[in-house]
């Protein structure tokens, strides 16, 4: 019976829109041990009856007597009546791709889709309306219960349900036309808005939405506006329809009903694709700083991890902030300062770095500092290391953090393997950690490096759509690009690092159906790929192209 509707199908008018309003009476009890003994359908479009079908339907088993008092369908009747693998051809050409109404109409299709099976045929992949769920959102005060006889009787619709499969089919079509009525003034004038209805909460917001009938169904960004056009939170969606309205309906964060208590309009920017979409999202965030938007309170945390080789004895440090030109090594920006520090702490347990924090002074210290006494770092302020001696070492971390990550990792398995292979669980897992946190922030790191060197590139999609990035920033579309220094001689900055993420995670996930078409630069690494040591990772790469085990063997036995 038809095929699934497609996107574009779905936002199509009611109005436009071919319903078959389908009941079935049956013998009674489930799909699987009943079966069908009358079809009622009628067919309707903006409010028009096109045809109507009846007809007995022989079930093939007898049909108990509470069910022919109910009804009035007796086995004199149905005998010479044609069975059910017969009337279904009939029934699939009268609906085609019509959309299914019932009432309760997971019932009626239970028995339709098992007789479908029965005979050898697919099962309907029609879209369908259930009118019981509707009338609950939309009727549910006005009226004692559900029941179709009752919604009848005080709706006071045309025809009247008597148990006979062409009455309760005319009864729930004229049941749907008022509730269509009904649900006109809450915006719902599309098809995928009337699927969406039944599981739409009963909240006190519900009249707001209203406040979506503008939206189209299209990529782009929404922005809940408060008192004042305020702007309480932004979003992107490929249907901006379709997920602004799910939020009175499939949304479960906690903030969402105060969100929708505040929000008093919805604003829309249209967007070529999902790309746009996510660009313009986080721009749109850092420029209004929504209260709603979880990214607002991250971005403003983003930290870095700096080498301060502006320093007589360069250590590692956390910093907000970096300072261009002051001839240090930047790693970042990270998501906190914790995760800064996690880095450094994973550094420093692969190379003896100082520690300490204080300026050295001209003259060696009267003795080591704390970590250079439990033998983990080097103290050159007490004369452990000449400075030609500490400045291999922190050339050593240039060249791991830049161009030889294994420098950095290699020990870092390596003593994850010697704590595990000692039993030392624990240990071992936070060394893995470790581990995993600095892989995962190198890689982060090129991939970001990368594309504010790749300079000017053009790339192509596949429906032929060409998009234009510079230094990894989007040029096209109606997007709002705040003016930020993002020269590829200094670090990152924290406002920026989001929207590159966003394009290279876009262009990772999109690059076997893009063509590039121009780039001034270099897009891709010529650095081997990174290991991984996520647990229930998969065997990675070190740093010079060789396999490594990962992870998982540590957290394996440490279950045991």
């Amino acid at each position: 019976m038809g095929v699934q509707r497609s996107f574009d199908d779905l936002g199509v008018p009611l109005r436009e829109t071919t319903f078959c309003v389908v009941d079935v009476e049956t013998t009674g009890g489930s799909p699987l041990t009943g079966a069908i003994t009358e079809v009622g359908a009628v067919k309707l479009r903006g409010g028009e009856c096109l045809g109507t079908l009846q007809t007995l339907v022989n079930p093939g088993m007898p049909i108990p007597p509470q069910i022919t008092v109910l009804t009035g369908i007796t086995e004199a009747m149905v005998i010479p009546a044609p069975p059910m693998e017969e009337v279904l051809p009939t029934l699939l050409e009268f609906a085609g791709d019509a959309v299914i109404v019932g009432h309760n109409v997971r019932y009626d299709l239970g028995f339709l889709n098992a007789a479908l099976v029965r005979s050898g045929r697919a099962r309907l992949a029609n879209q369908f309306v259930d009118t019981c769920g509707i009338a609950r959102r939309l009727v549910k005060e006005e009226v004692p219960d559900c029941r179709l006889s009752t919604l009848a009787s005080r709706l006071r619709l045309a025809h009247r349900p008597t148990h006979r499969a062409l009455d309760d089919a005319l009864a729930t079509g004229d049941l749907l036309h008022l509730l269509l009525e009904r649900a006109g003034s809450l915006g719902v004038l599309g098809l995928d808005d009337l699927l969406q209805l039944p599981t739409i909460k009963g909240h006190p917001q519900l009249d707001k939405l209203r406040l979506t009938t503008h939206l189209p169904r299209r990529p782009g960004v929404y922005l809940f506006r408060g008192r004042g056009g305020r702007v309480l939170y932004v979003g992107k969606a490929t249907n901006l329809r379709a997920r602004v309205r799910s939020y009175f309906s499939s949304e479960r964060r906690r903030k969402v009903d105060q969100l929708l208590r505040e929000m008093e309009a919805v604003d829309h920017v249209v967007c070529a694709g999902p790309l746009e979409a996510a660009v313009l999202e986080v721009r749109l965030i850092h420029q209004h700083l929504p209260p709603f938007n979880r990214r607002v309170k991250s971005w403003r945390r983003y930290a870095y991890l700096k080498l301060t080789l502006d320093e007589r004895f360069p250590r590692l440090s956390a910093v907000r902030r970096p300072r261009p030109g002051d001839g240090c090594l930047y790693l970042g920006p990270l998501p906190s300062t914790s995760a800064a520090r996690l880095l450094a702490e994973a550094i420093e347990s692969a190379v003896p770095l100082r520690r300490c924090t204080a300026k050295p002074g001209r003259q060696p210290r009267s003795g080591p500092c704390a970590p250079a006494q439990l033998g983990v770092a080097l103290c050159p302020c007490a004369d452990q290391a000449s400075e030609a001696e500490y400045a291999a070492i922190v050339e050593r971390v240039v060249q791991g953090l830049t161009v030889e990550p294994a420098i950095l990792l290699e020990p870092l398995a390596a003593r994850m393997a010697a704590l595990a292979g000692a039993e030392r669980f624990e240990e071992a897992a936070d060394m893995r950690d470790r581990a995993a946190a600095l892989a995962r922030a190198l890689t982060r790191q090129r991939r970001l490096e990368a594309l504010r060197r790749s300079g000017r590139v053009e790339v192509e999609g596949p429906d032929g759509r060409r998009l234009v990035l510079a230094g990894g920033r989007l040029l096209d579309g109606p997007l709002f690009a705040p003016e930020l220094d993002d020269s590829p001689e200094v670090p990152v900055p924290r406002e920026l690092v989001d929207e590159l993420a966003c394009v290279a995670a876009w262009l990772d996930a999109e690059a076997p159906r893009l063509r590039l078409v121009a780039c001034d630069g270099q897009l891709a690494s010529a650095l081997p790929r990174l290991p991984s040591y996520e647990p229930g990772g998969n065997v990675g790469v070190d740093g010079r192209g060789r396999q490594r085990p990962s992870a998982e063997g540590v957290r394996g036995r440490s279950a045991r």
